[in-house]
């Protein structure tokens, strides 16, 4: 695996050392990645187009992506195809993973996924040492590798999905944009037809053979781990690639609590995952510590702008400016403390009258937190706190002492919030190996594609010609910038 990072001198360790106490923003490109990253330009620089001979013109707003994409009726033309996501989330209470350890049946669904976004905490113990030391990377390292061969072992390619394009696509860095003189003389060296074939998709059955899956990125905070693993046929479509850390542990800037986000775009949809470890305690009002932790991550969570790209949506600065948004992880709510009859309850495994009791969701109908933000139906046992290597939880072991006993909860959640987002399933693991039971979740994904990217289009189709002929159209008078001269500034 690469590691896209900035390289630091010696000299800079206890300076290293004062950032990570108070968790001060590196580079957004400082992750762990299989692919050669495209790091995002700065906002600053502006987008370029209809350049020919070292010329160009800024295009106004208005001019750029609806003039291309609209047909004559106005009405703006988007296609769109469904993805599945599996969304996973673990808390490993510190311990390491051992090379016999079989996540499997934890990452195994009813169909095949195309991307998979997995959580863990507590990935490294959170005492002095990992929270004010130097990371220990070691877990996360075996974590990537577990998580790799199981998805790699016989590797299944949906039905459901076509790869949009037979064109090969750098995976190093980052290509300036073709000139529309150079597609011009594109045109002239293939012809019209073969310019028109890059509109329509490969037929190819060989291009439907699993391609496997590899690492698009990963990022560690103290105990906080959050990684994407996606088809590779799929890497060639992501791009402005983010990540944003925000602590709320220790004096509420230390790492032991807080939060991962990765931004990214697929295709022309706007994705943010946001990995999290929120404030513990079962007292009254220890809600309340959790409550500020979201409102604090929504808050400080920030993305660098990006200069817009034309078929590209603008990178979104913030978690809620993204079309589709998943919040996984150790929320920590527990059962109201209030309430009684919990422990008859648990015995009956009456699991929708402890739901009543639930924080998150007394919190959420009270409009306090996440309102808008949906979860599926909860129709699993409570995942902590069990006692390590057993079925049985650690409130309901008469030899604990009473400080340390858990009323069982569900701390481990999956939610989202975003059109196009349809959960399939919302089940828990069965592993031991810790004292919380993983949670993972199936989601079927609707992103939208460019027009050049339409995977149902068809050169006959008359919308399509029109297209490519309006584009060609702009192609061929690009010197003299005739028809929108009054619209652009030539520099």
């Amino acid at each position: 695996m690469k590691t896209e990072s900035i390289q630091h001198s010696k000299g800079s360790w206890p300076k290293m050392k004062m950032r990570k106490w108070l968790n001060l923003k590196k580079g957004e490109n400082d992750f762990t990645s299989d692919f050669s990253v495209n790091v995002a330009a700065d906002w600053s620089e502006r987008r370029k187009s209809c350049s020919d001979d070292g010329r160009y013109a800024v295009v106004p707003e208005e001019l750029s992506e609806e003039w291309l994409t609209n047909d004559e009726s106005g009405r703006l033309k988007q296609e769109k195809v469904d993805l599945s996501m599996f969304v996973g989330t673990w808390n490993v209470g510190g311990n390491c993973p051992h090379k016999d350890l079989d996540v499997r049946n934890w990452l195994r669904t009813s169909s095949p996924a195309d991307i998979y976004v997995i959580g863990f905490q507590e990935i490294v113990p959170l005492n002095a040492g990992n929270v004010l030391g130097a990371e220990n990377k070691s877990p996360a390292v075996k974590w990537l590798s577990l998580i790799h061969e199981a998805l790699n072992t016989n590797p299944q390619t949906p039905l459901n999905y076509n790869p949009t394009s037979t064109v090969d696509h750098s995976q190093s860095t980052q290509k300036p944009r073709a000139s529309f003189s150079d597609l011009l003389s594109l045109e002239d060296e293939l012809g019209h037809e073969e310019v028109q074939r890059t509109f329509d998709t490969s037929n190819d059955p060989k291009a439907r053979r699993g391609p496997g899956f590899s690492l698009l990125a990963s990022k560690q905070m103290v105990g906080i781990f959050l990684c994407i693993f996606i088809r590779k046929d799929l890497r060639h479509y992501v791009s402005d690639l983010k990540m944003s850390c925000v602590g709320r542990g220790i004096m509420g800037y230390l790492g032991n609590k807080g939060s991962i986000s990765i931004s990214m775009t697929l295709h022309r949809t706007t994705f943010c995952f946001v990995c999290t470890h929120l404030a513990s305690g079962e007292k009254e009002g220890d809600e309340l510590k959790r409550n500020t932790d979201v409102t604090e991550i929504l808050r400080k969570t920030r993305f660098s702008r990006s200069y817009r790209t034309l078929g590209k949506p603008v990178s979104p600065v913030n978690i809620l400016g993204h079309e589709k948004v998943i919040w996984l992880g150790d929320l920590n709510y527990r059962l109201s403390s209030t309430s009684g009859g919990v422990h008859e309850s648990l015995q009956r495994s009456d699991w929708q009258a402890l739901l009543e009791k639930d924080q998150l969701i007394i919190e959420q109908k009270a409009g306090r937190i996440f309102t808008g933000w949906e979860e599926g139906k909860i129709c699993f046992a409570p995942t902590y706190k069990y006692v390590t290597n057993s079925d049985r939880y650690v409130a309901t072991q008469t030899s604990t002492p009473k400080e340390k006993r858990r009323t069982p909860a569900w701390c481990d959640r999956i939610l989202w919030k975003g059109e196009g987002l349809k959960q399939l399933s919302y089940v828990r693991g069965e592993s031991k190996f810790s004292d919380h039971r993983p949670v993972n979740s199936l989601f079927s994904v609707q992103v939208n594609l460019p027009l050049n990217e339409n995977v149902s289009a068809n050169s006959n189709d008359p919308n399509m010609i029109k297209l490519i002929s309006k584009t060609l159209s702009c192609l061929e008078s690009t010197p003299r910038f005739s028809s929108i001269a009054k619209n652009i500034s030539i520099q």
